[in-house]
């Protein structure tokens, strides 16, 4: 896997390290509760708690706003689909923000995202606004974009 580095790295303040799984971190921040929901929906909480590591590109709340909620409500109802949208969010290995550099990386789901760092730490289209959610399996980067492979 490519090192990945960022540039103007972006701190996640009050969040600290190392004492749960992915999904547990993501639900004690707070503010991942679509995601939670979906990763249930998609039947993929044990996967995520599991060994690992893994690296999640994580859309807050905010980000699901954005999908039309009609959109939103029939692709938690489409497992299948569900699925390869969460798995387009993850990334085997941990990937901290001092490993990151531009270019391609693989997801689980299959295709690659494209990481840029010109202006800020982009993945696809979304905008990395928080780094280094540190679990026990992995870490976990926040974006402002939920990502919808093709």
């Amino acid at each position: 896997m490519k090192k990945i580095i960022i540039v103007g790295a972006i701190a996640l303040a009050g969040l600290s390290a190392q004492a749960k799984d992915i999904v547990d971190t993501a639900v004690a921040a707070g503010s991942f509760k679509t995601l939670a929901a979906a990763l249930q929906a998609a039947g993929l909480v044990e996967t995520l708690k599991g060994k690992g590591p893994f690296t999640v590109f994580a859309p807050s709340e905010e980000p699901f706003t954005k999908v039309p909620k009609a959109d939103l409500d029939a692709l938690l109802k489409d497992k299948a689909k569900l699925t390869a949208v969460l798995t387009q969010h993850v990334v085997a290995g941990q990937v901290l923000s001092t490993d990151i550099q531009a270019g391609k990386v693989k997801t689980v789901q299959g295709p690659a995202l494209t990481i840029a760092t010109t202006g800020g730490v982009t993945a696809d289209a979304a905008k990395v606004t928080a780094v280094d959610m540190l679990a026990d399996n992995g870490a976990v980067h926040v974006i402002d974009t939920v990502l919808i492979p093709k």
